[in-house]
């Protein structure tokens, strides 16, 4: 198992890494940096649905452990997946807004003012929908990052309480009852930062529906 945890946190790395570099990138090659930053995410995935099984098998002492780091790998993952989400929303927004200028300059006005009037108001406004829809995109997804860091930043924390509950526990020589029950609040607290993160895409959603 640890050279498989090894093996996959260092893939997180990498992506974390690249993702870097999407902002760098051309447009003609951004979406294959982007292809391959999905499938290394892909793969990350497949690897932490086997640590997953392995952690499962562990030694009762060191079971909990295990699942923890594995849970840490899956939160970092699922970040990573959400930021190339959002970069490929905004590299949308921005070729439907180019897109929509291009068209607007390349248009053909007829000899009628009437209908040329009413052509460029209706692209005008188009435009304006479309700028106001992209700053109301950005102003979302910030809201959602510090969502998001907020509710990594209480995981960690719970992490390190949880910890040392165990080793004092271990100390102490518990009963098998007593760290059962902690064992069933920490899973108790994964899904109530689970929900949380559910409650906030489907927020996300909801305003991107409604912004659309």
């Amino acid at each position: 198992m640890e050279t498989l945890y090894h093996q996959t946190n260092k893939q997180i790395q990498e992506v974390q890494s690249q993702m870097g570099n999407l902002e760098r990138t051309d447009r003609e090659s951004v979406h294959l940096l982007e292809n391959e930053l999905q499938a290394r995410i892909d793969q990350i995935f497949t690897h932490l649905e086997r640590l997953e099984i392995l952690a499962s098998k562990e030694p009762p002492n060191r079971r909990q452990n295990a699942k923890l780091r594995v849970d840490q790998l899956k939160y970092d993952v699922q970040h990573l997946r959400t930021a190339l989400q959002n970069f490929q929303h905004r590299r949308y927004t921005r070729e439907a807004q180019d897109r929509e200028r291009e068209e607007l300059l390349s248009r053909t006005f007829t000899t009628n003012d009437a209908d040329t009037s009413i052509h460029i108001d209706e692209t005008i406004q188009l435009n304006t929908s479309l700028h106001n829809a992209h700053r109301g995109m950005d102003d979302l997804l910030g809201s959602g990052s510090s969502i998001l860091n907020g509710l990594r930043d209480q995981r960690s924390t719970l992490k390190g309480t949880h910890k040392k509950m165990l080793d004092v526990a271990n100390m102490l020589g518990l009963s098998n009852t007593v760290m059962r029950l902690i064992e069933r609040r920490a899973t108790q607290d994964k899904f109530i930062m689970i929900g949380g993160m559910l409650l906030t895409c489907v927020f996300m959603f909801l305003v991107i529906r409604y912004l659309g």
